[in-house]
Order: structure tokens, then sequence, then C-alpha cells
């Protein structure tokens, strides 16, 4: 029987260290220790095991008292009976106020520490069973002309998109057994010493990735995958109305599902261009109509185009720029929306900036004539009321 080494000096503290530090010599005792992080050294496993009986006594107020006092004869000191023994098994290790989060992120790579276990003791574990998974979707854009998106028309275009293997069906290989390593389960278990016992570990197994099934043969098309990129020409189908900021969907065609899970989807996102004449407001279109001052003074008959087509309209005498007269039903026939809008056309009179002698001597004579209106008359009294 080996003689016990000092608790102190298996932590390498002071015997008048404080609990924290106690802890914390623990702690890096723990990482720097434990077996799966030492396998080639063959007393691994030993060193950890004393350590974790120094730190069951030295963390206990009353077993440190007993142990300053009496040495491991107070505590127990036969190898049986000690923490975990030597050959015996301890059951009073209180671990309540211990974090094992650093430890347990040493010995499993961080990927989620403690917390990913369901327990404390031996034959604990964890499942990550792959299941179905629904491929992301994608969003692309798409420029449109003005006449393009009131009219609707086809588009056609080119995108890369990940299908079935056309040569092994989307299995990846040829001639299916039952996956060796698993035996058909999908998972594959392993077993991990901790401080605190054995703790069983399932994940997804690496030869068939949960299918439980491998192939003979590995198809070269897709190299297994049962998945390939492929560049395809989609055609799709614009409907009349649409306007910045619409989306179309094209399904099946976004990014690839996992374990079998169908594709995400292809959403085509609108930016539609600006007219040189006419403006689109929603469904509305509007459209400056210039006039001439004759035309705005006497009114006239117009042919304005529309979006189709032209129509004639009356243009009421006394006219002025800024006027608005709205043409109903000529809008957008929007059947994205099921919609349809409107027209409106913005007068802009222009004054001729070049008069002959016998233009001006007949504006001259206009100028005699009586054109007072309601809002000259009250213009007037408030220039006058004003002097």
């Amino acid at each position: 029987m080996a003689e016990k080494r000092d608790y102190y000096e298996v932590l390498g503290v002071s015997k008048s260290a404080t609990a924290d530090e106690i802890k914390s010599a623990y702690r890096k005792k723990a990482k720097t220790l434990h077996p799966d992080l030492n396998k080639d050294d063959p007393k691994a496993e030993e060193k950890f095991k004393e350590a974790q009986e120094a730190y069951s006594v030295l963390s206990d107020d009353n077993k440190r008292k007993m142990y300053d006092q009496f040495g491991h004869a107070g505590v127990g000191g036969a190898q049986g009976d000690s923490p975990y023994g030597y050959g015996g098994g301890y059951t009073n290790f209180d671990t309540s106020d211990f974090d094992f989060g650093d430890i347990f992120d040493s010995i499993f790579g961080g990927g989620g520490g403690f917390g990913g276990f369901s327990g404390f003791g031996g034959g604990r574990s964890r499942s990550s069973s792959p299941r179905a998974t629904r491929g992301s979707d994608i969003l692309m854009r798409m420029d449109l002309n003005f006449e393009e998106a009131v009219y609707g028309c086809e588009k056609k275009f080119n995108i890369d998109v990940v299908e079935d293997c056309d040569e092994c069906h989307g299995h990846g290989g040829f001639d299916r057994e039952e996956c060796s390593t698993c035996h058909g389960s999908g998972t594959v278990t392993t077993q991990q010493q901790t401080i605190l016992g054995s703790f069983m570990s399932r994940s997804t197994c690496p030869d068939c990735h949960g299918a439980g099934k491998t192939y003979k043969r590995k198809c070269t098309e897709c190299n297994g995958k049962g998945k390939v990129k492929k560049n395809k020409k989609i055609t799709i189908n614009i409907p009349e109305g649409i306007n910045t900021g619409d989306r179309q969907k094209v399904t099946g065609k976004g990014n690839p599902g996992t374990n079998g899970g169908e594709n995400g989807d292809l959403y085509i996102e609108f930016v539609v261009g600006e007219h040189e004449y006419f403006q689109r407001e929603g469904d509305d279109i509007y459209l400056e109509v210039p006039i001439t001052i004759t035309d705005s003074i006497l009114g006239c008959k117009k042919d304005i185009p529309t979006i189709y087509g032209n129509v004639k309209i009356n243009i009421t005498p006394g006219t002025n720029s800024g006027d608005k007269q709205r043409i109903k039903g000529k809008g957008i026939d929007n059947k994205f929306r099921r919609h349809k809008g409107d027209m409106y056309l913005i007068f802009k009179v222009y004054t001729p900036k070049k008069l002959s002698r016998e233009q001006k001597d007949l504006i001259d004579e206009l100028a005699d004539t009586n054109l007072d209106t309601d809002e000259i008359k009250s213009f007037a009294r408030f220039t006058k009321g004003n002097e």
C-alpha cells in the first residue's frame, strides 16, 4: 500500500489557504490531470483521483479540521474508505458548490459544456439524432422597366440550384445495406470519464450521417452526397401591375435541405424603373400636360397619351397651372393585387417669351378687357388696404 501524500501538497496550497484558494487549485488540477486529457500518462487516473480525494476533504470545514488535527487517520485513511478510493467507492463527495463548466469545456471541446448533460452519475446520455430540416430561402432582386411591370412579361434567367443526383436518385450510392458502425440506429454512443463518473454521449453516426444505412458503392457523380449543383434556366411569368418591393416565389429553388429535408424557396424582389413621362404612385398614373396660354384661356380638345393608348379630353376654359383632371380607370390594372388605378392629368400653362408686334397688340387689347375675377378683386382690396 503506497503511503498517502499530504492533501495540501497534492493541491499545491498552503495549510492556511482559504476555501476559494483550495477550490481554484482543485479546478486547475482537475483540468490538467483528467485522464481524457492525459491518455499517454498511465498514472493520470491515479493522480486525478488523488486530487479528488484531497479536495473532498479540504473543501469540507469539519473534515479539514479533523485532517489538520489527526492527519489521514482522522478522515478514514484506509484506501478502501478514501474518496473514490484506490479500490473503494466514495459517496459523500459534495459538489454542489463547485463549478465544473471549465473542466467540461476542456474535456468535451467547449461545445455547450456541462449544460448539455441530463444529470449527475453514470449512464447519463444526450441524444443528437438527426431530423429532416428544410433548406433556407434565397432572395434575389430583378430589375424591370416601366412597361414590363405595367403590362406583365415573361422573364428567363440562370441560377445555380442544388437538386437530387440523377445518377443515384438522391441516395448517394448503390446496393444499400445496414450501417456497420451504428448497426442501423443512426447514432453512436461513446463513454466519457469525468469527475462525476461515467457519461454516455450519443451522437450522429459519422459514416451514415444518421440514416442507419450505407451503400456498397458510392455514387461518383455526387461523391456520395445525393445532391448536385446545377445551373438552370428558370422561366417565370410576371403578372401585370408589379411594383418596386413586390416579391414572387419560385418553389423549391432555394438552398438544399439536410437529412432528406426539402429545398427552400427562391423569392424574387422587383425593382421597377421610371418612365420618361408617366409617374406612378401605387396603381395611379400621373402625367404633366403642357398647354398654351390660348388653350388655358379658351379651352380646347386635346389628345392625351395613356398606358392604353391615346384618349381625347376636353380642357375647360380658364384652366390654370397645377389644375388636376382625373381619367377614371386609366391607371394600372394590377393583377397582383386585383385593383385598377386611375390617371391624373396635371396641367402646366406655358407663357410665350417672344411675341411679334401684332401679337403684342392683341395682348394689349386683351388687357383692356374686364378680366376681374373674385380672386383678383380680393387681392386688389388687400393691396389698397395695405397702403
